[in-house]
């Protein structure tokens, strides 16, 4: 028992590593997971005295944990075995598949970096190049114990940040995002701000069972969410026909009465979009396949952000969030007869559409005109005129100090800043190249002004007052 038994050195080494393992594993790794765990408890504490809409454990549990919750939900079950049943293989390959698209779509949400290093990113970011403005005019008080979904239009992949900034005072969002994020560091980053991704052209039956799962599963325990119902950026500047998908999953959420789902129609409006020369010549491709090499991103970044530290960056103008009012699930289904679903996402819509903000640059662009030479009075006079119109359409303008004048000077700095125009004195000429971007933003202002016309001809009486 006592006797020297001698040992390679590599034997030696490999036992030292096991044991070393077992220590961590047994004595070391439960002690600090309980200390991290104890002080992530205290900082959600924290951070839910001040929130309006505390974070819901479901948010907080282990991800691990939840893969396996949802690999083994008993709808995502029955579906594993009706695809074993019908391809003929066995249940465990197919539930391992259930699996993998769980891991694929579940988030690992840090409270931590979400509040500390997340939002003050957001708030960074969005304040170095825009000017940002928050409406909160006609949202009205939610019921606390509701489930919250805010509902916006996609103009940009700045719409997250800037959203996840200006929400950071009411709850943590959680986002669905597309395939296009699923790439590294960039992957780990969003997952750790909760999001969770989506295959938007998967239509298969065993994925779509999962994804819903974990829609529904977030629904019910009241994770606020944010849902982009175009499923995409717009090409044209206008709002597109919603895709059904995720908002039928949230309508198709069992309630059991104690927690409504309350959706909030959310409309954004920019100066300037920043990927809007590659969502123009994708519209001019027809193909929603965006082709901007990483060179020319690295290069466009690095540029203005060596503009911001020499003090020369002025900004992309000005970007406007603004809230809508809050419709109740419950109460939208007691007045719905026929398919909910598809009646909710055109009334959300039609809101978004109306609600979106009409600011300088799409003001302007808009007056211009089909023609490309013009001069500031001009564009004045005929901006001022589209302002009115608007106006009377029920649009919201939001315009600089100094009215449609000054929005006229701003989007003619933006222009020259853009080489979009050559000016000459008092005259303005439009580059050929820069109509196709005029055309894009000026997009919003046209839309607002059909929707009033269309709204105008549906909506009145015999005498002519506007019913609702």
């Amino acid at each position: 028992m006592f006797r020297t038994v001698t040992l390679p050195l590599w034997l030696l080494a490999l036992i030292l590593a096991f044991a070393a393992v077992a220590f961590f594993s047994h004595f070391l790794f439960p002690s600090v997971r309980w200390f991290f765990r104890g002080r992530m408890e205290r900082l959600v504490g924290r951070l839910n005295s001040r929130l309006d809409r505390p974070i819901q454990p479901f948010k907080l549990m282990e991800r691990p944990d939840m893969i396996v919750r949802l690999t083994y939900d008993p709808k995502v079950y029955e579906t594993v075995h009706e695809e074993a049943q019908a391809t003929g293989q066995p249940e465990t390959v197919v539930l391992e598949r259930a699996r993998r698209y769980a891991a694929e779509i579940v988030p690992s949400f840090s409270a931590r970096f979400y509040f500390t290093w997340g939002i003050r990113l957001a708030r960074w970011f969005s304040r170095l190049i825009y000017r940002v403005e928050l409406d909160e005019s006609k949202l009205a008080p939610i019921d606390p114990a509701a489930t919250v979904v805010f509902v916006m239009n996609h103009r940009s992949n700045m719409d997250y940040v800037l959203v996840t900034y200006l929400a950071a005072q009411r709850s943590a969002l959680s986002y669905a995002v597309g395939e296009w994020a699923r790439v590294w560091p960039l992957s780990g980053l969003i997952r750790s701000m909760g999001a969770y991704f989506i295959r938007r052209r998967s239509d298969r039956p065993l994925y779509r069972r999962v994804l819903s799962r974990y829609v529904q599963m977030a629904t019910a325990e009241g994770v606020t969410q944010a849902i982009f119902p175009e499923g995409g950026l717009s090409l044209d500047g206008r709002t597109g026909t919603p895709k059904l998908g995720l908002l039928s999953y949230i309508v198709q959420t069992p309630r059991d009465g104690a927690r409504d789902v309350v959706f909030v129609p959310v409309s954004l409006g920019y100066d300037r979009v920043v990927e809007d020369r590659v969502l123009v010549a994708a519209r001019a491709e027809g193909t929603r396949r965006f082709r901007a090499p990483v060179l020319q991103i690295a290069a466009f970044v690095l540029r203005h952000l060596w503009r911001a530290v020499l003090g020369r960056f002025r900004g992309f103008g000005d970007a406007v969030v603004r809230f809508g009012t809050p419709l109740s699930l419950t109460e939208f289904e007691r007045r719905q007869d026929g398919d909910v679903t598809r009646a909710l996402a055109g009334r959300l819509m039609a809101e978004i559409t109306a609600n979106i903000p009409v600011l300088s640059v799409p003001l302007v662009s808009a007056a211009w005109g089909a023609g490309a030479t013009t001069d500031r009075a001009g564009l004045v006079a005929r901006a001022s005129d589209l302002a009115d119109r608007l106006a009377a359409a029920g649009g919201a303008l939001f315009l600089p100090d100094g009215g449609v004048a000054a929005a006229v000077d701003r989007t003619l700095s933006i222009f020259t800043m853009r080489h979009m125009i050559d000016r000459q004195d008092e005259s303005v000429t439009l580059r050929e190249a820069a109509r196709p971007l005029v055309e894009f933003y000026a997009a919003t202002a046209w839309q607002i002004l059909d929707a009033g016309a269309e709204k105008t001809t549906h909506s009145h009486g015999d005498d002519g007052v506007e019913t609702i």
